[in-house]
């Protein structure tokens, strides 16, 4: 077992029947399309640097922000170039469905057992404990609560955490991505529009509107991540007393 462990630097030990369940499962063949979506992806990506430098650029910019503070950061950053909806978009549209069709069954196979990276445990957690802080309010409207939940466009509270409160009111994976999924994609079109609008009146009053509203939102989302962690370590500090 120790010399597995330390050849499996990173990961938790599994037997080889724990990986085929795995990936033989709903969830293993959800993480093997997003796999394929990402590898897609990411060559677009290195295809662009050699295509058009300029959009090369951009579009890292708007995958960078959307990782690190949310769509609407990543929309912000489209549009503050002046992309048009077309681009923005689909950009965004396959970043976030890459993330959903990645860490859910990356969680639920570290909800089972079956696959633990070490390195992501923290952030599982993370997930975990801000899914069963949501899923209370969601689970008494049932699926319609978990479509209305993905319009909220804070990364860690957005599509991922939405897809984990699916596994846990026990909807089936396909319904559970369905939903999720979908409901991405209206609310990301949805907020398209309000970024854009927002742009254009803000656009009224100074030159800087672009970069301004970028600026705003990354405030807006950084400030929301700390009141929820400050939030979240409060309950543990009464929970403790």
């Amino acid at each position: 077992m120790n010399d597995l462990q330390s050849q499996t630097e990173g990961f938790s030990p599994i037997t080889a029947n724990a990986g085929r369940e795995g990936f033989a499962s709903p969830e293993g063949r959800v993480f093997l399309i997003g796999s394929i979506l990402g590898l897609i992806y990411i060559a677009s990506l290195g295809a662009s640097y050699f295509i058009d430098r300029e959009n090369f650029h951009v579009y890292l910019g708007m995958t960078m922000a959307h990782l690190f503070f949310g769509r609407a950061a990543g929309m912000s950053f489209g549009y503050a170039l002046d992309y048009g909806h077309p681009t923005v978009v689909t950009v965004n549209l396959a970043i976030e469905t890459v993330m959903i069709m990645l860490l859910f069954p990356l969680f639920v196979f570290s909800v089972r057992k079956l696959l633990v990276i070490d390195a992501l445990k923290r952030f599982m957690d993370r997930l975990h404990e801000t899914a069963e802080a949501n899923q209370d309010r969601i689970r008494r409207y049932g699926i319609a609560g978990l479509f209305v939940f993905v319009f909220i466009p804070f990364w860690m509270t957005g599509p991922i955490v939405e897809s984990i409160i699916g596994y846990l009111m026990g909807l089936r994976t396909w319904v559970n991505m369905s939903v999720v999924i979908g409901g991405t994609y209206i609310a990301i079109s949805v907020w398209a529009l309000l970024l854009v609008e927002l742009r254009d009146r803000m656009s009224a009053f100074t030159p800087f509107a672009p970069l301004l509203l970028v600026g705003i939102v990354i405030l807006i989302l950084v400030v929301g991540r700390r009141l929820e962690r400050s939030a979240r370590n409060g309950g543990r500090a009464d929970t403790k007393t």
